[in-house]
């Protein structure tokens, strides 16, 4: 699919948001502003961003735990640095600092979060892609995992059921190569895992993950037959992550060069250099763009160094939805 100028201005500027985002929050998690672990997904702009873009307000969002790209594109503008914040550990995070960078959530746009159990959103997402069906509207139900996650027995129970149900749910499958410390041919057979699907006649495509306009393209094609009630798919993104597993991890299990091969298929560079290409994008106009995400990312940085930690008294809250929790 050939983007319009427009529109490939549009998703450009939105992986430069996730790039800079995630920059700055490795930055203050190295010198320990942020607490945890915090886990990037620097040089898979493209398979968030992409995707997003295909989505509507009310579509159903599950991002795995190096997704802040999907959960910041997918929240209102004036919330993104509350999304920031929210990684910060602060009150003003917009889950009050509880969930840090592995569980951001935002029900009003149907973010609905990630948690420590990996594959557990695999399942769960068979919920809202089903509520979609029991209601009669054409939400669908975006899954993201990694090419670990794939290993889960989980997996294959979710597939089943949804091509079963004929449930209208997209499993965004980003292989970046490592599982932790595990290149996915060491503990996969097969050489494309998109094939995992077919099993379940599940229709099943591997592409270029750091290609924001063949992302766009297949995932449009198969937002468009779950609306149309006619079951899932799931997409192979191929990508990398140039960080280690989490920030600081020194990632030395990776051979000589990789890591640089893969920097020459920056996503985007794909975009910039396609826009300059095929488009006649000035240099100035590329230029205009990073500096206004740059203002953007700044705001976030202020508002979020700036914000009060959680009052200690405030942990009991929320514990439950029907009632107070007493401190002891």
């Amino acid at each position: 699919m050939a983007l319009s100028k427009e529109h490939l201005l549009k998703v450009y500027e939105d992986m430069l948001l996730i790039r800079r985002f995630e920059e700055e929050v490795e930055v203050y998690a190295k010198n320990g502003t942020i607490p945890g672990f915090i886990h990037l997904s620097i040089g898979q702009e493209a398979a968030q961003a992409g995707v997003v873009d295909v989505l509507k307000d009310t579509d159903y969002k599950f991002p795995d735990h190096r997704g802040h790209g999907a959960i910041v594109l997918s929240s209102k503008a004036e919330d993104r640095k509350r999304c920031m914040s929210e990684i910060f550990a602060k009150a003003s995070g917009i889950n009050g600092g509880r969930g840090g960078s592995m569980h951001v959530h935002d029900l009003s746009v149907r973010n609905m979060g990630f948690n420590g159990i990996q594959g557990s959103t695999v399942v769960t997402a068979l919920g809202t892609a089903f509520n979609s069906v029991y209601r009669k509207n054409d939400d669908v139900t975006v899954v993201f995992m990694g090419d670990g996650t794939l290993g889960e027995g989980t997996c294959h129970e979710s597939m089943n059921m949804s091509a079963t149900w004929k449930l209208p749910l997209i499993y965004v499958l980003i292989n970046n190569h490592y599982a932790i410390s595990t290149h996915y041919t060491e503990s996969h057979p097969q050489k494309q895992l998109s094939t995992w699907g077919l099993g379940y006649e599940v229709p099943s495509f591997t592409i270029d993950g750091n290609d924001i306009e063949e992302v766009i393209e297949v995932t449009q094609k198969a937002v468009d037959r779950a609306r149309k009630g006619e079951g899932p798919t799931l997409i192979e993104m191929m990508s990398y992550r140039w960080q280690g597993h989490f920030s600081g991890d020194p990632a030395a299990y990776r051979p000589d060069g990789e890591l640089e091969a893969w920097k020459e298929k920056d996503p985007l560079k794909i975009a910039k250099e396609r826009l300059q290409e095929k488009h006649g994008v000035t240099a100035d106009e590329i230029k205009a763009i990073s500096e206004r995400v740059e203002v953007e990312i700044a705001k976030y940085v202020k508002f979020s160094l700036e914000s009060p930690v959680p009052k200690p008294e405030d942990a009991v809250k929320y514990v439950y939805t029907d009632r107070e929790v007493e401190g002891r």
